[in-house]
């Protein structure tokens, strides 16, 4: 990473802190995450340990979206605890397309990394959809650090 992203990176922590509320923290995660990857969308899932679920708050544009923790690219990135990518996800038979049609949206490219909480338990996944030209290995190691940059602010609004 370049000095320049390093400084964004520390600004934006510095802000992501200072949303008091986990809807806030979750939406400004989103943007900032699709900026800096020129990603289309972004979600972030969060595991609830209770019913074995996946769900997402912020899917820009789409309802708040409920998995099964072991269902879809997603629940893969939890079995793994490592971070995915598939530029050709309808030949993946993790794929849920039910997604898809359920939102009208067309997942073309989908990079995944788990978030971690400070006990390494996976507390969630970052999401990055349809990136022009594909997801590189650049754009994994990327999400990776923002998926540790963020796990402590969700740890808190979580508990």
């Amino acid at each position: 990473m370049k000095q320049s992203e390093y400084k964004k990176l520390a600004e934006f922590g510095q802000k992501l802190l200072s949303k008091e509320s986990l809807e806030d923290g979750l939406e400004y995660i989103s943007r900032n995450a699709k900026e800096m990857t020129d990603s289309d969308r972004c979600s972030i899932f969060i595991y609830e340990k209770r019913n074995d679920e996946l769900w997402s708050m912020h899917a820009d544009g789409s309802e708040k979206i409920r998995v099964p923790y072991d269902m879809g690219i997603v629940g893969k990135t939890i079995e793994l605890s490592k971070a995915i990518i598939d530029n050709d996800p309808y030949d993946n038979t993790s794929f849920m397309p039910e997604i898809d049609m359920q939102t009208g949206y067309y997942t073309q490219n989908i990079l995944t990394a788990p978030i971690f909480n400070s006990k390494k338990e996976t507390i969630g996944v970052l999401e990055l959809l349809n990136k022009k030209g594909g997801f590189h290995k650049k754009d994994m190691q990327f999400l990776v650090f923002l998926a540790h940059y963020v796990s402590s602010y969700l740890e808190m609004m979580l508990d």
